[in-house]
Order: structure tokens, then C-alpha cells, then sequence
């Protein structure tokens, strides 16, 4: 019974019956919530007076004329546009210096840059909202007592750059990781027969290096954009911190009020169904374009 053409089957169950128990039948659970709503009948008391009924797209054309979702998308969109570069930024820049020659405490430096990734989101939230609550502050306390401005950096423009230091803060130290790891994989011939030419680093750095490990900036890029897209954890967190956070201030802040405050969950599944749909769509064409352009430098 089975035999070895079985056997690949039987390794694959495990991981085909965990993907389906927590990933595909969740999702399929989202998309039926997402087509059903609540009727009520009458006072909407007893056993019938509130039952389920098929929606059609009304949830989608509510959720996509809410004014709330369409706010949270744009702040969302500005809180990205600082992330997602300054991240990749610092991250390549750390990765590069990292692998520059006669580097000294390579593997504490590398070390201390990736340890606040290891820091859970939530708890990064509360140690930088304690830093940037005035009242707590030992920044603010310091600057007080040097009789310098104390900013105020949970009010105003400034709430995007204090959630997107959060963000940056724990996130550069993966993607240099990754970017470093790619860097060490070139050969050192290419960099040797460079010097031969008469490069500097720096020329190494901006002709070699970077356009070779092209492919983990995308890679990074890809993480980072479906991250701030998701970004949950740090308004959240600072929320009762300040009252400039509402608690729709990101597309899945609005899920999650709709679903546990409002008690509206077949409009929740149907916001978190857009979600998800504009996230896939950005994702694959995002890969389609660094494919394309890919095969393009290839063919030159």
C-alpha cells in the first residue's frame, strides 16, 4: 500500500492540512461573511428577530463609499512614503558599510542593528510612546533642563514622523540583514578585478554592489509595502496616548472597530476582502514591473 511515489504526498499532508486549517478556510470564511448581513424583523427581539440573509455587494459598495476607509487609505499612503525609503535607505546603507573592508566590531554592529527587530511591535509601540509622552519623557525632561523646545511628537504633522520611527526602527535591522546576505554572496573576484581597474569603494559600492543585489531590494521593497499596508499595532498602541488618533486611523483600525466595537462584522470581512485585494493586486504588479525590467537588462 503507498509506495514511493506516495511518499512526497504523505511530507506534503502536514503542511497542505495546516495551510488549509488557518489560512485558506479563514479566508473563505471572510469572503461568505462579506456577502451576508443581518435583517431585522420587527423589534429585532426573540429567536427570529434578527437572522442572516444574503447581501449581494452591498457590504463592498458601503465599504468603498465609507468616507473612514477612504481617510485611513491616505494616511496610510503618507505614513508609507516616509517609511518604505527611509527604511530601505538606512538598511542599504547599513548593509553596505557592514561590508566594506577593514570594518571593526562587524558582528556586534551587525548585531545591534537586527536586535530591535527581535523586539515585538507592541512593546516597541510603548517604549517609544513613554519617550514621546511629554510628561514621562527623559528626552523631554533633558531637553527641559538644556532650556531647548520640546516637541511635541504625538500632535499635529509630527504624529506620522513618531509612528514611522517606530516602523523604521524595528524594520531597517531585517531588511539589512537581507540585503547584507546578498552582498556577501558576490565573489570577491569582482571586487578584486575592480580595484585592478582603479575603483574606489565608493565606485564599487554605486556600480557593483547596489545593482547586483537589485533582486533583495525588491524583495524588501515587497515586505515593506505589505507591512505599511497592514500597519496595525502602532497607532493602536499609541491611541490612548493622544487624541490627534482616531480609532479608524488605518484601513485595519476600521476593520477591527467594525467588527468588535460595532459589532458590524459582515461589513468588517468585506473592508478586510478589499484589503486584501488591493494589497495582492499592488504586490503582483509590483513583481511584474521588477520582472519585466529584469528580463530587459538581461537582454541588453
Amino acid at each position: 500500500m503507498g509506495g514511493p511515489r506516495s511518499a512526497p504526498y504523505a511530507f506534503l499532508l502536514p503542511a497542505v492540512l495546516l495551510f488549509v486549517a488557518f489560512f485558506a478556510l479563514p479566508i473563505g470564511y471572510a469572503v461568505w461573511l462579506s456577502f451576508r448581513k443581518v435583517e431585522v424583523q420587527g423589534l429585532g427581539l426573540g429567536s427570529g428577530g434578527r437572522r442572516e440573509v444574503w447581501a449581494g455587494l452591498s457590504n463592498y459598495a458601503g465599504a468603498l463609499t465609507d468616507p473612514e476607509l477612504l481617510a485611513g487609505a491616505l494616511r496610510v499612503l503618507g505614513y508609507g512614503m516616509i517609511v518604505v525609503p527611509t527604511m530601505l535607505g538606512l538598511a542599504l546603507l547599513f548593509a553596505l558599510m557592514l561590508d566594506a573592508d577593514r570594518v571593526a566590531g562587524r558582528r556586534f554592529a551587525r548585531l545591534t542593528i537586527f536586535l530591535p527587530y527581535a523586539v515585538p511591535g507592541v512593546i516597541a509601540a510603548l517604549l517609544w510612546g513613554f519617550l514621546y509622552l511629554p510628561s514621562v519623557s527623559p528626552l523631554h525632561f533633558a531637553l527641559d533642563r538644556l532650556g531647548l523646545p520640546q516637541p511635541d511628537l504625538l500632535g499635529g504633522g509630527a504624529l506620522f514622523i513618531a509612528l514611522s520611527n517606530i516602523a523604521v526602527w524595528g524594520g531597517t535591522g531585517f531588511n539589512m540583514i537581507v540585503i547584507y546576505t546578498a552582498l556577501r554572496a558576490i565573489p570577491p573576484e569582482i571586487y578584486e578585478a575592480a580595484r585592478l581597474d582603479g575603483c574606489s569603494q565608493r565606485q564599487i559600492a554605486w556600480r557593483i554592489k547596489i545593482p547586483m543585489v537589485a533582486p533583495s531590494l525588491v524583495l524588501t521593497f515587497f515586505f515593506s509595502v505589505i507591512a505599511t499596508l497592514q500597519v496595525f499595532n502602532e497607532p493602536t498602541t499609541l491611541r490612548p496616548l493622544t487624541n490627534n488618533l482616531s480609532t479608524t486611523w488605518s484601513p485595519l483600525m476600521k476593520v477591527y472597530q467594525d467588527a468588535f466595537v460595532r459589532g458590524n462584522i459582515h461589513s468588517a470581512a468585506a473592508t478586510a476582502v478589499i484589503i486584501a485585494l488591493v494589497t495582492l493586486v499592488l504586490s503582483f504588479g509590483f513583481l511584474r514591473l521588477a520582472n519585466s525590467r529584469t528580463r530587459q537588462e538581461e537582454s541588453r
